[in-house]
């Protein structure tokens, strides 16, 4: 075990730094992942889609943004829920983000297997999970440090690519690929879609939002705390523009999914077809960069919370709580991650990031509920119109939306959540005594995330 110092993070980011570190979570390439298996999904609308749920991420990310004033220093569902409703409630939602941050690297596992199969064919596809595994966790248990700069630098380099399809689209279109121009209604409605189509198609893109969240780690760090909720909203807006004009246009180039071999992950073809082998390896090596990124930042995120919860007892302190003497860094939660994203040898995309919106949706529903708790509830902010607006109506359209969407989820993700969230009270229950005691905060604070890394 190391000692923990009562160190301050440096506050040196500002808005658009912020920005960036969510925009470079979020991942802006990920849309042309999904696009086939949201295409197929939605019978052909996959902006729509978008739409959809950026709508909901709205209503969310302005509730995100009210409750990171009152609690600059712990950005979470799990502490919005613990301090304006119940402790054992902040649990529950805390233990369904948890799967959440178990899956995302796995996730970048079965996107970095995707990527390699389409280039390299004739090699099995676990090899490329094992490699790629096994060197995200290796790095991890030596060491491993990110900067913002770096995270611009992988933005940027995403943003340029995606403009570049663009522009290359706008070629294929006058040469008479897909719809043969920019501008059709097409890709937002046709007849054959239906409503049902489109909430399940958004349920399967509020992956791609996951991250604009992940900004209130930052509220430490931000030159001015005011900021945060200015950077929570240019995140979503940002994101959401970006997912919305490359999805419009994949679509409009690609009204069906006939075209494409894999539909599990269609980027590798996209980027052929609309440029041919040089930029389908640019794209995919742009894409891989970033989700090697994303790769190593959520493996680390995610060793670091089991870390913590093995040091305040909620975990066995002594596998969970453990630090390596020479590395310093929770090696055995390390491993244990990397043992998880071995699975992406065979699941799907579609599956797992049904997994993953599971725990995402409930979070942004109590984050939603939490602002009514606090500022009505706790606050009696509801004397006038404008309070009655803000702290009510906008977060319980927030809530209502957001369990539209996750009443919407796939059978098997719904099964396997209900599964977690039990397992999580089960455990709970254990730990309090059957609700006798307090339930262990398991947040990871300020001071060790500056110590374990």
């Amino acid at each position: 075990m190391i000692k923990l110092e009562n160190a301050t993070l440096k506050r040196s980011l500002g808005l658009w730094a912020i920005v960036g570190l969510g925009l470079g979570y979020m991942t802006p390439t990920i849309v042309f992942d999904t696009f086939g298996i949201v295409s197929k999904e939605t019978n052909g609308v996959v902006p729509l889609a978008y739409i959809t749920a950026l709508i909901v991420m709205l209503f969310t990310a302005i509730s995100y943004g009210k409750m990171v004033k009152v609690f600059p220093n712990a950005g979470s569902a799990y502490t919005y829920t613990r301090e304006t409703m119940n402790p054992h409630l902040g649990f529950l939602v805390g233990w369904a983000a948890l799967l959440d941050y178990l899956l995302l690297p796995m996730v970048n596992a079965l996107i970095i297997r995707i990527y390699m199969v389409s280039v390299f064919p004739n090699v099995p596809a676990w090899i490329w999970v094992v490699a790629y595994v096994a060197a995200v966790t290796g790095i991890n248990v030596w060491s491993m440090g990110k900067t913002s700069n770096m995270n611009t630098i992988l933005v940027a380099f995403e943003l340029v690519l995606i403009a570049a399809f663009l522009v290359l689209a706008i070629v294929q279109f006058s040469h008479g690929m897909g719809k043969g121009t920019v501008i059709t209604f097409d890709p937002l409605y046709h007849s054959g879609v239906r409503l049902s189509a489109v909430l399940t198609g958004a349920t399967v893109v509020c992956f791609s939002f996951i991250g604009f969240d992940a900004v209130t780690m930052y509220a430490e760090e931000a030159k001015d705390p005011k900021i945060m909720p200015k950077a929570i909203m240019l995140t979503v807006f940002i994101g959401g523009a970006v997912f919305f004009i490359a999805s419009y246009f994949a679509q409009a180039l690609f009204p069906d999914v006939s075209h494409f071999k894999n539909t599990d992950d269609t980027l590798p073809e996209i980027g052929l077809y609309v440029g041919g082998t040089l930029f389908k390896l640019l794209f995919i090596s742009g894409a891989f960069a970033a989700t090697v990124a994303s790769g190593l930042a959520s493996h680390a995120s995610v060793s670091r919370l089991l870390y913590v919860m093995g040091r305040n007892g909620v975990l066995p302190k002594r596998w969970f709580g453990y630090v390596h003497p020479k590395f310093r860094t929770p090696a055995w939660n390390v491993i244990l991650v990397g043992l998880v994203s071995l699975l992406a040898i065979t699941p799907s995309l579609e599956l797992i990031s049904s997994f993953i919106n599971f725990g995402a949706l409930i979070a942004f529903t109590f984050v939603n509920l939490s602002v009514i708790a606090f500022f009505v509830f706790r606050k009696k902010r509801y004397k006038t119109a404008k309070d009655v607006f803000s702290y009510l109506v906008m977060p319980l359209a927030g809530a209502g939306l957001t369990g539209v969407l996750w009443s919407n989820l796939q059978k098997d993700a719904l099964i396997f959540g209900i599964i977690w969230s039990g397992i999580g009270f089960i455990y709970m229950a254990i730990q309090t005594k059957f609700f006798r005691k307090q339930v262990i905060n398991f947040q990871l604070d300020e001071a060790e995330k500056t110590s374990i890394l």
